[in-house]
This record gives C-alpha cells, sequence and structure tokens, in this order.
C-alpha cells in the first residue's frame, strides 16, 4: 500500500495518526532525496568515464591513422593500398563515433544532471524548508498552549481574555501553517513523478540517438566494409601463394646455396679479413670489409662492416687493382691468404683473407690471379633444357582437350590424348595436368621478354590505363603464345563465370594462374614478391577476354601512359589562383610504343640494367625531352609521333629507349618545363596535344545524375573543391564547365572532384 493521503481537515485534529502519516511522507521525501543526490554522483561519474573513454578512443583513432604499413618491392596492388588506408578509415570512423559521444555527454549534462539538481534544490529544497518552519511552528504553539493551560482561574477576566485570544490567534497560525505544509507534501510527491522522470527520457532518449547515430554510420561504412573485406581476402590469397613460392625457392638455395647466387654488377663480391699493421710493438690486426669488385673498370671496393657491434659501417676505400697474387703457405700463419695490390701503391701489396680454400679460388680466379675456377661468383641466367612441351599442334590438342573435360564436366584421363574414352579422372587432376604443361614450357606463356612489361601496369595507373596497357602488351606476344593464351582465358572466364558454384572467383584464378602463365627468367625473392602482381595481370585478361583478344590495341597512340601507383595529379583550376596542385604525387610510368616506318608497331628491348636495381625516378637522356608536364588530366603528354619515330630512327649501333621509362613529375610552373617561366593557361595543356594524345579515362560529355566512387583520397585546396577519402560515393556526379574536374555531392555538400580521382559507377 502506497502512502495515505494527507486531509486537510485532519490539520485541525493534528491527531497521532496525522502526525504519522506526515512523517511516513517526509521519509519518502527524504528517500526520494537521497536518491537523486546519489543519481547525480553517478550521472556525474558517467559523464566523466564517458570523457576517458571519448579520450582513449580518439588517441586510438590517432594511433591508427599516424600508423602506415611498409611494403616489400616497388609498389603495392589495389587491395594492398586499400588495406593501407583501412586504418584511416577506421580513425575517421571512430573520430565520427567519438563527435557523437561528446554530444551525447553533453546532453547527459544539460537533459539530465541539471534538472534533477533543480529539482532537488528548488523542489525537495523547499520542503525542507517549509518542514522547518512547520516544525517550529509545532513547538511554539504547543508550548504556548502549555503555558496558557497554567494560568490560575483567579487571575481577572481581562488578563485572561487577552490570553485566550492570542493562544487563539497562535492556533489559527499553526493551522495555516500546517495547511500549506501537507499541500506541499502531497504536491511534491505527485510533481516528483514528472519533475523526476522527465529528464531520466531526455537522457535515454541522448543515448538513442547515439545509438543511432552509430547505426547510420555503420550503414554507411558497411559497403566500405565488404569491400574491404574483398580485399583481404584477395592479399591472403596472394600471400599463400606467395610463400609457397618463397618457401620453394628457400629450399633449393638451402639444397645447392652455390648455385642460387643473384646475378650482380660486380665480377665478385663478399667478405675478406684485411690485415692492417701496426708498429713493431703492436704487431697487426685482421679486420673484416665487405669487397666488392667491378673486372671491367678493375675497380677494387672494401667497405669494414662488424655483425658483432650492432651493425657498424665503417668508411669505405677504392681502388683500381693492378694485380693478384696468392699467398705462400709459409710467408703468414693464417690459412686462405692472397696479396692485392693497388695501382696507385705499387709495391705496397695488401694481404687479405677468405673464409675458405674454395672463396679464395675464387677470388683469384675474378682478380685475374693464377689459380682459377671455371665459373663465376654470380650465377648466370641459365634458359630452360629444350625438348618436353612446346607450343606445337599436339600442346595445342592437350590444351583443348583438357578445357573440354573441365567444361563439360567429363572427367577422364589421358589416353593417346583421348580424354573422353578412358577412366575418369577429377577435375582437378585434369587441370593439374594442365597446368603442369604451361609450367614445361621452355619459357611462360607471356615469355620473358616482356615479363616486366607486363608487370609494370599492373602496379599503376587506373583500371582503365592497365587494361590499354595489357591490351597492347598482349598483342605483342608471338603468334602461337596469344593464340594459346587466347583459348586460356576464354576458358577461364567461362569459369569465373560460374564461381558461385565452383567457387573459382576472377581473383582466385589469378592466384592459381599467376605463376603458370607468367614466370621471371631469375628466381629471387624480389621477384616472387611481383607474383601479386601477375595475379592482377591475369585478373585484367580474365575481366577483359573479349576486348584484349578480339579487338585491336590503340596504334594511334605513340605513348599509352599508365598512372602511378600514388594518386594523381589533378587538373588546373580556371580560377583565381593560377597553377597547379603541388600535393599529388611524385611519379609516372610510360609505355613507350616506338613505331617503325609505316606506323608498325615493332617489338621493343630493353636495355640491359646498369646495377641490380633499376632507377625509378630518373629519367634516360634521350626520352626525358620527349615527354612534357601534365597536362590537365593529371597524365603526361606523350611525345608526338614524329619525336617517337626520330628516336627509332637511330642507327643500329645506337641503344634503342627501353619500355619501361620512369619520369620524374615536373610541375608546369617550374622553368624546366616552361621557358618563360610564367604558369601555362589552366584550360590549356603546357604543350600542343598531338596525334599521340596519352590515354585518359573519357567520359561521355554530359553526364546527368551518375555515382561515382573515390579511387584516391583527395583534399581540398579550395572551398569549391570536396575533401574525401578511398571508397566516398558520390551522388548525382556531372560534368563540369572545369576542364578535367566533375561535380558531384558528398554528404550533402556539393563541389568539384577531381575528374581521375574517381570512377563512374
Amino acid at each position: 500500500m502506497g502512502l495515505q493521503p494527507l486531509e486537510f481537515s485532519d490539520c485541525y485534529l493534528d491527531s497521532p495518526w496525522f502526525r504519522e502519516r506526515i512523517r511516513a511522507h517526509e521519509a519518502e521525501l527524504e528517500r526520494t532525496n537521497k536518491f537523486i543526490k546519489e543519481l547525480i554522483k553517478d550521472g556525474k561519474n558517467l559523464i566523466a568515464a564517458t570523457k576517458s573513454l571519448s579520450a582513449a578512443q580518439r588517441k586510438f583513432a590517432h594511433s591508427l591513422r599516424d600508423f602506415k604499413f611498409e611494403f616489400i618491392g616497388d609498389a603495392e596492388t589495389d587491395d594492398e593500398r586499400c588495406i593501407d588506408a583501412s586504418l584511416r578509415e577506421f580513425s575517421n570512423f571512430l573520430k565520427n563515433l567519438e563527435e557523437q559521444r561528446e554530444i551525447m555527454a553533453l546532453s547527459v549534462t544539460e537533459t539530465l544532471i541539471k534538472p534533477l539538481e533543480k529539482f532537488r534544490k528548488e523542489q525537495l529544497g523547499a520542503v525542507k524548508e517549509e518542514k522547518k518552519k512547520f516544525d517550529k511552528e509545532t513547538e511554539r504553539n504547543y508550548s504556548l498552549i502549555d503555558k496558557h493551560l497554567t494560568l490560575s482561574a483567579r487571575k481577572k477576566d481581562t488578563h485572561l481574555q487577552e490570553a485566550d485570544l492570542q493562544v487563539e490567534q497562535n492556533r489559527q497560525h499553526f493551522y495555516e501553517l500546517s495547511l500549506e505544509y501537507v499541500c506541499k507534501l502531497q504536491e511534491i510527491q505527485e510533481r516528483k513523478k514528472f519533475e523526476f522522470v522527465e529528464p531520466m527520457l531526455s537522457f535515454f532518449q541522448g543515448m538513442f540517438t547515439f545509438y543511432h547515430q552509430g547505426h547510420e554510420l555503420s550503414k554507411d561504412f558497411n559497403h566500405y566494409k565488404m569491400e574491404l573485406q574483398i580485399n583481404i581476402q584477395n592479399t591472403r590469397n596472394r600471400f599463400e601463394g606467395t610463400r609457397s613460392e618463397v618457401e620453394e625457392l628457400m629450399n633449393k638455395i638451402r639444397q645447392n646455396p652455390k648455385d642460387q647466387k643473384r646475378a650482380s654488377q660486380f665480377t665478385a663480391e663478399g667478405y675478406l679479413y684485411v690485415q692492417e699493421k701496426r708498429p713493431a710493438p703492436f704487431g697487426s690486426s685482421w679486420v673484416k670489409h665487405y669487397c666488392m669488385y667491378r673486372k671491367t673498370a678493375k675497380k677494387f671496393n672494401m667497405i669494414p662492416f662488424e655483425h658483432r657491434s650492432g651493425g657498424k659501417l665503417g668508411d669505405g676505400e677504392a681502388f683500381f687493382l693492378k694485380e693478384c697474387t696468392k699467398r705462400p703457405i709459409d710467408s703468414t700463419d693464417r690459412r686462405f691468404c692472397f696479396d692485392i695490390e693497388a695501382a696507385d701503391r705499387p709495391g705496397v701489396p695488401l694481404t687479405v683473407q677468405a673464409f675458405s680454400e674454395e672463396e679464395r679460388k675464387q677470388w683469384l680466379e675474378a682478380l685475374g690471379g693464377k689459380e682459377a675456377l671455371f665459373h663465376t661468383f654470380n650465377r648466370a641466367i641459365v634458359p630452360r633444357p629444350e625438348g618436353g612441351a612446346q607450343l606445337d599442334k599436339m600442346g595445342f590438342t592437350i590444351l583443348r582437350k583438357c578445357i573440354s573435360a573441365v567444361e563439360t564436366r567429363d572427367v577422364k584421363t589421358c589416353n593417346e590424348l583421348d580424354l573422353e574414352n578412358s577412366t575418369d579422372w577429377e577435375v582437378k587432376t585434369v587441370t593439374s595436368a594442365l597446368k603442369q604443361y604451361l609450367r614445361s614450357l621452355p619459357e611462360p606463356l607471356m615469355t620473358y621478354e616482356l615479363h616486366r612489361d607486363f608487370i609494370v601496369p599492373a602496379k599503376s595507373g587506373s583500371p582503365e590505363s592497365r587494361v590499354s596497357a595489357i591490351h597492347f602488351l598482349v598483342h605483342k606476344l608471338p603468334e602461337k603464345n596469344k593464340e594459346m593464351l587466347d583459348i586460356l582465358v576464354k576458358h577461364l572466364t567461362n569459369v569465373s563465370s560460374h564461381s558461385k558454384q565452383n567457387l573459382m572467383t576472377v581473383a582466385n584464378l589469378g592466384v592459381v594462374f599467376g605463376p603458370t602463365l607468367m614466370r621471371p627468367q631469375e628466381e629471387t625473392v624480389a621477384a616472387i614478391m611481383d607474383l601479386k602482381f601477375q595475379n592482377i595481370v591475369v585478373e585484367i585478361l580474365i575481366e577483359n577476354h573479349e576486348k584484349i583478344f578480339r579487338t585491336s590495341p590503340d596504334t594511334t597512340f605513340a605513348e599509352p601512359t599508365c598512372l602511378s601507383a600514388s594518386p594523381p595529379n589533378a587538373p588546373p583550376r580556371q580560377s583565381k589562383r593560377q597553377g597547379q596542385r603541388t600535393k599529388r604525387p611524385v611519379a609516372v610510368y610510360n609505355l613507350c610504343l616506338e613505331l617503325e616506318e609505316g606506323d608498325s608497331p615493332s617489338p621493343l628491348k630493353e636495355d640491359p640494367p646498369s646495377s641490380s636495381q633499376d632507377s625509378l625516378s630518373t629519367p634516360s637522356p634521350t626520352t626525358s625531352a620527349a615527354h612534357g608536364p601534365p597536362g590537365p588530366d593529371g597524365n603526361h603528354l606523350a611525345a608526338d609521333r614524329g619525336n617517337c619515330g626520330d628516336a627509332a630512327a637511330t642507327t643500329p649501333s645506337q641503344t634503342r629507349p627501353s619500355m619501361v621509362q620512369w619520369l620524374n613529375m615536373q610541375s608546369p610552373t617550374t622553368p624546366s618545363s616552361n621557358p618563360a617561366g610564367t604558369p601555362p593557361s589552366p584550360r590549356m595543356s603546357p604543350f600542343p596535344l598531338s596525334p599521340a594524345a596519352s590515354i585518359v579515362d573519357k567520359l561521355p560529355e554530359c553526364l546527368i545524375n551518375r555515382k561515382a566512387r573515390a579511387v584516391y583520397p583527395c583534399e581540398a585546396e579550395h572551398s569549391s573543391e570536396l575533401s574525401f577519402e578511398i571508397g566516398a560515393i558520390f551522388e548525382d556526379v556531372q560534368t563540369s564547365r572545369e576542364p578535367g574536374w566533375l561535380e558531384g555531392t558528398l554528404n550533402g555538400k556539393r563541389g568539384l572532384i577531381p575528374q581521375n580521382y574517381v570512377k563512374l559507377l
């Protein structure tokens, strides 16, 4: 049973039971007061905890934003770039979530804490003051009555009448105060039901709003999450393929390390202990050096290096070799020694010690000593032996019958090349035989010569430019290779179309057939790291089979330009700010397609590298003048056909330019690209377009109500431009009057978008 009501008529009787009911109301209000006081304390603790959580979340977000994955090699796949950018996406997600949490924390203060404090102070506090007055008046009233009743009856009537009047007035005042107090007690009991609960409702509404905002952020994040899951799965699949290749190479080197040394620019290289002579009392010391010798220049380099001191590298020394002499055994107490004499220090030989007798003989042979072995330090690239699998009629028959057996699900074994009339085999057995045939060819189906050229576009550029470059390169393959590749890729396209049943997606097929169709001529870890790009090339072949094999490449382009792995340069704006953006990536590469007389494409051969690592940034003298700075589309403008023809018309003794040429990105406003030193017109390219224009994304002249997805992140440099991250979806994308720019809406804001930063959906 709840509290009993306080009747106003009982104020005049002021019975013991009336007083009990008043005390029950007072006790309930005191309990409510303590509860609200504790609730306010808990609410403040909640706000403090929320702020602490928010601070921790923000710190976590900053840590995610600041970390960047390093990769092995010279480029990342699109999947790896998305995974790398995912940390920034996670950071932005947390940042947005914490902004909503801050709003919720502020709402707790405004909607819960302050209203409860106000109710406690103004309403419950007022009742407390009324209680004090009521208790004080009760004491005064009944004390006066007690005193009045002790008056003697013998007092004068006038005196007694005055006393009676005073007592009556006091009783009347007490009754009025009692009525007000009873009214206040019952009023506060009813008021607290909404004065207290309404702030709680506002508090929970704020929480619901926060969680709803989180739900909305999650919905917005969902499309990116799904794409990221695919990126992660693709990367994991490629990792498994790469790991197996790396382990295979590691086992080869473990079994025969001497035959697995990498080709190098040096004739010989390795560690030698060099004798350093000291004054007579101190004798001599032997210091380990890493030594390198280039036979063509007869130049010998040595650098002191001590592994045990944390890899401390000393000052190197270089000299030209005069001669090398084997050290007699009785001339020193150390084994495996020989002397080196520098051309500029005749008669002062340098005594060095190899790790073993075999290594000493190798050094003597490399340095022109008397004892020599008939092999070099560095393994030559040995071609695969002739024989075995060939690109002949038999090979095409094997290919077609294996494909037929797989596609018709008629899984038979091979007997006299008749797969249909023998014992049943599983599909995986037939496909394994097919892959084994392709791997047994003297060279991979896509050839050693074009291997690097196929890898380059897979590492960089927009999807369209990659397809264009690979389209061109496929048509440079020998006719039999191209024919067999066409048959195989058509089959893989058919297999991928049933991926829901067979689970062989385009990405999975790339993992399976990338190492089969493409192989580097030399097996190294660096080459294995490019396996993932081989997979991408195969994916492009499968996804664009009809275009690549059924249409001819566009021969009107002298140089199909592929964009760099980094975001391209944004196009120049026609505004008061002259010039171009400078916060854009640094390098692009061009596939130089030389044309012979008559504009017929001819295969090119790469210049032999001058070192084990090709430079990716320094242009060759023969090519740097043939390329201008970026045009409005963000690409380098190709040289005109006449210039390319001149390059091709060099004498046979001259070196022809390589297929892959990396150029430094130059701003149109720099003196090197603009002799006049003034920026070009924003609406015009710094150089006139030639018939050999660069490949760019071709857009319809008028776009209306299209969607686009960002493939690179962009930071706005003007209020009319949009900032965005990879994966952002733009609504209502239209062509802009600004050349090279689009107009679109992102998160309710409309602005300009660089055309080459997005892909239309």
